[in-house]
């Protein structure tokens, strides 16, 4: 019997698996390939055959290795109308398609050929219980009776500037806000809901894969009412929060909050049309990494990203989420209608807002005010707060506007956030209703505030002898408060109480220069105080102490974490220093930097530098470069030795698998557009020209003559080492990761709580002075951590140089400053808040350097 042309055109199944990966290959290559089980009969395409294919999620797909395991059961399917796409790793890159010459079609496709393109590019999934009705066209006249018919009122995120960008939120459209998390994307999320729920009572669905109902809650209560979000976090409300409180619960049958664990798109897709007058669909969050947790995160975003933009035009109701991420070609991959971007600006005080749409390109842009204290936006054109000159004289008239009142409001955070006690109560609650005016730049309110404000301050006759308390003092001076002398500041354990009206004012305007900045830190100083060692209090913000000495504790190394007060004096210990942590204090030799005084925020003097950088340069400003977290981040992988250490004397190569302090030569360094790779370990040779160094140093010189940039490796004359361990801050480094993550977001009095504990936690590692008890004694770990961190500073600057910039300035374990063109950091630094990433600003040269609180 012979055979038709078609049957001698395919190939049968079992040979098509053989040869699948060479069939896909024909198909990325534009050829269709005839695939024959018995009687059916499939198409293994290109993707531009059936473009729909691309839509990751939209239809089954297989990576190659297991499409090829049940290759059989996927031509059956797509024979009978299902489409089965081909994934190389996460990419489609051919789809399997019923053919439509073959008779295996099921009768009611193949009466009616519209539920097949040609060359099999069909239409549906395959939902062969379809109606036999054919498919409704709409008119441009029934379009434009839609559009006329729409009601006014419509959800929107109640922030005019940003509505009138977007046209509000548009029935049956998916909408992404991009944003990273510091900048707030989950409070426009937010705000829609409050519009839509609390002011046009329309029905909200709130899906929260991340905040449970907890903090929303607190998050709509701290944005209605102005009271500090950190505080309510905290479980602490004022009268006034918990009667607004009492009424968001009645009228909050509006909306409707999902939290439940593993959320998934699915889920919310099957939840939403069964309920009654639906309006808005929010989605808190997408996360664009990996959680194991989470459904709505890392490689599932794009098919849930698909289930949302489906249930948005299924329902004809708007859908936002959040995604916390601004990468467009993440964004790509989402592929919604409309993306909502929000981007940090050089101005704290303002967010830049862009909108685009899908095939159009942007549409509008606006710019809001971030409130994250009080976890909400507001319009950037709201009366701003006028930055008085620093030299004027300071008085009651003055009080709404200016740094003073920037600077009280910052001032009664500790207080108003429930995280400091020691003030009344009648100045906490003006205080509070000074930092939400501050927030809304409400002039009036300011100015109405001051005169009950001055009166609960003078009332007080001590505050408390703590930073925050002499920060505070010297936030009320401006107002005709006595305010504390400018050393008091930088003293907060002088040992007496400070009493509001018995404290020194010395005008800003007065001519006396307080340059009361330390320079550097000194050699002797380890910056701790009494009682810092310790354990944190139970349900401490960050119990950094704690979760130190169980990372210690747990290694299997059983390491030695104190080295008796008797040993301290000879071997290895007295040969470490604070020049061995190797931090560059580097300006480029061909630049000039001049220190000049400057006037704080708060009022204090200090001197900062100001850049003379020469023509030869070029055109450009100074990229001022902050790496976050320089030090946790280091705690990821130094190398250590977790028990002590022994004479290994001189070595004639270093050992990976040894880690402690070694005696080297000072290697020479020709660059004059890079500090030397040891820092400041160079400025104290001993009388041989020779240093001590720490061994992330070591593995950076070996790294560098690997790679050319040395000729040669130094000599390595002493050694004290032991075993070398990579992994013993490591879980300290994850959980400090972690606590960042949540706690930049809440910012204010708890973040800062974070970052004391942190910084006093690794400081305890070689605590200084004889009468400070501490958990610790191991200076060999102390230097090894800021080594590591100096390293990884310098390495990336270096990469950054090798790619063309211009390297001013490297300073410290986190400071970079180059010469760029305007708003152009160097690629090599990735932007964002996170460990491993830094802050940028930019500044003329004639501008001073701002550095700490400036």
């Amino acid at each position: 019997m012979s055979q038709s042309p078609q049957e001698e055109n395919g190939i049968n199944v079992t040979t098509a698996r053989n040869q699948l990966y060479a069939l896909v290959k024909l198909a990325e290559d534009g050829h269709t390939t005839v695939i024959t089980k018995h009687k059916v009969r499939a198409l293994l395409a290109p993707l531009d055959r059936f473009p729909a294919a691309r839509k990751i999620g939209a239809f089954p797909a297989h990576v190659l290795s297991a499409a090829q395991k049940d290759f059989g059961d996927l031509v059956t399917l797509a024979a009978q109308g299902e489409p089965q796409v081909f994934l190389r790793n996460i990419t489609p890159v051919a789809v399997l398609l019923a053919d439509p010459a073959s008779g295996a079609l099921s009768t009611d496709m193949a009466a009616h050929p519209g539920s097949a393109t040609a060359g099999g590019a069909v239409n549906s999934q395959g939902d062969q219980d379809r109606s036999s009705t054919p498919r409704r066209l709409a008119t441009l006249g029934d379009a434009m009776s839609a559009l006329t018919a729409s009601p006014a009122g419509g959800p929107a995120f109640g922030l005019p500037g940003l509505d009138a960008a977007t046209g509000a939120l548009q029935l049956g459209r998916l909408t992404l806000v991009a944003a990273l998390p510091n900048v707030g994307g989950s409070l426009l999320g937010l705000a829609a809901a409050r519009k839509t729920a609390l002011v046009d009572r329309r029905t909200v669905l709130y899906a929260a894969s991340g905040p449970n109902r907890d903090d929303i809650f607190r998050r709509i209560i701290s944005a209605e009412t102005g009271g500090d979000y950190p505080r309510l976090k905290q479980g602490r409300l004022t009268e006034h929060e918990q009667q607004v409180a009492r009424q968001l619960v009645q009228a909050g049958d509006v909306l409707l909050i999902d939290d439940g664990a593993d959320l998934r798109a699915e889920d919310i897709a099957e939840t939403a049309p069964h309920m009654e007058g639906l309006a808005l669909v929010v989605v808190d969050r997408l996360q664009a990494a990996h959680s194991a947790r989470l459904p709505l995160s890392g490689k599932r975003l794009p098919g849930a990203s698909q289930i949302l933009a489906g249930l948005a035009r299924d329902l004809q109701v708007p859908v936002l989420a959040v995604v916390d991420s601004d990468d467009p070609a993440l964004l790509g991959l989402l592929d919604a209608d409309v993306v909502v971007t929000l981007t940090a600006t050089a101005d704290p005080g303002k967010v830049h807002v862009t909108v685009t749409e899908r095939d159009f390109g942007m549409i509008g842009s606006a710019y809001l005010q971030p409130d994250l204290l009080h976890a909400r936006f507001l319009n950037a054109d709201a009366a701003p707060l006028e930055r008085a000159d620093s030299s004027a004289a300071p008085g009651p008239s003055a009080a709404a506007t200016g740094t003073a009142a920037l600077e009280l409001a910052e001032a009664a955070l500790p207080y108003t956030s429930g995280g400091h006690q020691g003030i009344p109560a009648a100045l906490t609650h003006e205080l509070s209703a000074w930092r939400t005016a501050v927030a809304g730049g409400d002039q009036e309110a300011l100015k109405e505030i001051l005169p009950s404000l001055l009166q609960a301050a003078a009332a007080v006759t001590e505050l408390p002898d703590t930073h925050e308390g002499h920060r505070l003092s010297a936030a009320l001076r401006p107002y005709g408060m006595p305010g504390p002398a400018a050393a008091a500041d930088t003293n907060p354990n002088a040992g007496h109480p400070t009493a509001v009206g018995a404290l020194v004012h010395v005008p800003a305007d007065s001519g006396q220069v307080q340059d009361d900045v330390v320079e550097h830190e000194e050699e002797d100083e380890d910056g701790l105080a009494p009682g810092d060692e310790e354990d944190e209090p139970e349900g401490h913000v960050f119990p950094a102490l704690k979760i130190l000495k169980d990372a210690v504790g747990r290694s299997k190394m059983h390491p030695i974490p104190v080295i008796r007060a008797a040993d301290r004096g000879s071997g290895p210990w007295p040969l470490i220093t604070e020049q061995m942590d190797g931090e560059p204090r580097w300006i480029h030799p061909d630049v000039t930097v001049t220190r000049v005084p400057h006037v704080r925020a708060n009022g204090r003097r200090v001197r900062r530098d100001q850049f003379d950088v020469p023509d030869s340069f070029g055109a450009g400003v100074l990229c001022l470069i902050d790496r976050n977290g320089s030090f946790p981040s280091a705690c990821s992988a130094v190398p250590l030795a977790p028990n002590k250490l022994v004479h290994t004397g001189p070595l004639d190569a270093y050992d990976k698998a040894g880690a402690g302090i070694y005696l080297i030569d000072i290697p020479a360094w020709n660059r004059t557009d890079m500090p030397h790779p040891l820092g400041r370990i160079i400025d104290r040779p001993d009388e041989n020209g020779r240093v001590w160094v720490t061994t992330p140093h070591i593995k950076q010189l070996v790294k560098l003559v690997r790679d050319g940039h040395l000729q040669a490796m130094s000599t390595i004359h002493d050694s004290w080492t032991g075993k070398a361990n990579e992994s013993l801050f490591k879980p300290f480094y994850e959980a400090t990761r972690k606590a960042r993550t949540e706690l930049v977001q809440v910012g204010g009095d708890p973040y800062k709580a974070y970052k004391t504990r942190l910084s006093i936690a690794l400081r305890l590692l070689w605590p200084k002075k004889p009468s400070q008890r501490s958990p610790f004694w191991r200076p060999d770990w102390r230097m090894s951590m800021v080594a590591e961190a100096s390293v990884r500073h310098w390495t990336v600057a270096f990469k950054a140089v090798q790619e063309g910039h211009a390297l001013l300035a490297l300073r410290n374990v986190d400071q970079a400053i180059f010469w760029t063109p305007p708003a152009t950091p160097p690629s090599i630094y990735r932007i964002g808040t996170g460990f491993g990433e830094v802050k940028r600003k930019f500044a003329q040269a004639s501008e001073i350097i701002p550095e700490g609180d400036d």
